[in-house]
């Protein structure tokens, strides 16, 4: 199967050459095609380049004329919590009368309500409604996504979201990462004895998520009121003994050293960063770990911004999330992260779609495969309705400007 699409009135996030991610400077410069045509062969970018140097002996199986509508690579969304049993808009009114999120938290709600229910929920249940969220995601232009378990707080719990999570992979066309987040929250029977439910992590989940190959990272939420440096250390010393790598919740409510610590660990990305200063700056530069910025949380939640210029000023490549949960970040649009990334964080056009392609590409362990048109990458994109400038995909928040999407090669619908 092979696809030409002709036409195309700006080719979007051009690469000759593949890079792993782009920083500092680099991240406000992008490379695009205009007047250009696209060739996908199987579920991969075979060819492209501008309509007066298209052959005519260049043929596909299928012809779409884009009549000068624009190409992006698909999004990348490195961080979300997708499966989940019920949504959580009463502790929505609880935030809007002022509750924090730690004293939400810390009376069973949060992240606790939703394991209450992910223990009776069956695992068709989950999958069915799991897939409702990606097809709307996939609808706004998502390509590759990464879901965590970690609202099941029990073995059973977070083995049965695991599993949920293999079958997405199997079952959809998006390309799906498994992150083992066991170590989300304590269990309200462990309070007070936080460390036996580590040990409850390192001697019995991750032995069985490692026997059934359920994972592909494993994650901890490091933070103020969580789990400590030091019950960080314990899991991620016991998950690099089957070689997961790990990805970390880090700095959302305090400066917690899991920034540190994830570093490290050599952690592929570190993610939340709103509590970031210059010592957590200097530990990221020359490791290989990706900041990981979650817009919708911290708007969701009134939190401080994670400072994205400071990060980028000082040389360091950023990425842009969801975070998609029922509790901290309901959306999954990574159009609105980008419009976010702009509004709140002051990142320009081209900052932003370097920080939800290329960046949160590397952040899934995906550049080789995703985060950009080029040759040989993986034939996941989208086209856009007619818009004016590739700068109006973040300055008009809240419609949809995809069109038609593509993913592996095949036209998604």
């Amino acid at each position: 199967m092979s696809i030409l699409i002709t036409n195309i009135k700006e080719l979007i996030q051009v690469e000759e050459t593949p890079r792993t991610w782009v920083a500092g400077k680099e991240m406000s410069e992008i490379k695009t095609i205009k007047n250009a045509w696209l060739l996908t062969q199987g579920d991969r970018i075979a060819d492209f380049g501008t309509m007066e140097n298209l052959h005519e002996s260049i043929h596909a199986d299928e012809l779409i004329n884009a009549h000068g509508r624009m190409v992006f690579p698909g999004f990348v969304d490195s961080h979300t919590h997708l499966v989940y049993p019920a949504s959580r808009e009463i502790e929505y009114i609880d935030k809007i009368k002022g509750l924090s999120y730690e004293e939400i938290a810390k009376r069973g709600g949060g992240i606790l309500n939703t394991a209450r229910k992910m223990a009776e929920a069956s695992e068709d249940f989950l999958v069915e409604e799991a897939m409702k969220r990606l097809r709307t995601i996939a609808a706004y232009g998502t390509a590759a996504v990464e879901i965590k378990s970690g609202y099941g707080l029990t073995t059973e719990s977070e083995l049965k979201m695991l599993r949920v999570i293999k079958k997405l992979k199997h079952d959809c066309p998006l390309e799906i990462k498994s992150n083992f987040l066991g170590a989300h929250a304590v269990p309200l029977e462990f309070k007070g004895n936080q460390e036996k439910y580590v040990d409850l992590i390192v001697n019995e989940m991750l032995p069985r998520v490692a026997e059934e190959q359920l994972a592909d990272f494993v994650d901890v939420f490091c933070d103020k009121g969580f789990f400590t440096v030091q019950d960080t250390e314990r899991i991620l010393s016991a998950a690099a003994q089957y070689g997961i790598r790990p990805k970390i919740h880090a700095n959302e409510l305090d400066y917690s050293g899991g920034i540190q610590v994830g570093v490290k660990y050599n952690a592929l990305s570190v993610d939340h960063l709103e509590y970031t200063g210059d010592a957590e700056i200097e530990v990221l530069k020359n490791s290989q770990t990706m900041p990981t910025i979650l817009p919708g949380a911290a708007f969701f939640l009134n939190m401080p911004y994670a400072p994205a210029r400071k990060m980028m000023d000082a040389g360091l490549p950023v990425a842009l999330a969801s975070d998609f949960n029922p509790g901290s970040s309901p959306s999954g649009n990574m159009q609105l992260i980008m419009s976010m990334g702009s509004i709140l964080y002051r990142m320009t056009p081209e900052e932003v779609i370097n920080a939800t392609t290329i960046n949160t590409a590397y952040a899934m362990g995906l550049s080789h495969e995703f985060g950009s048109i080029c040759r040989g990458k993986r034939a996941s994109f989208y086209i856009t309705k007619e818009i004016p400038t590739y700068e109006y995909m973040p300055y008009s928040y809240g419609d949809n400007k995809v069109d038609r999407v593509i993913l592996n090669g095949k036209v998604w619908k």
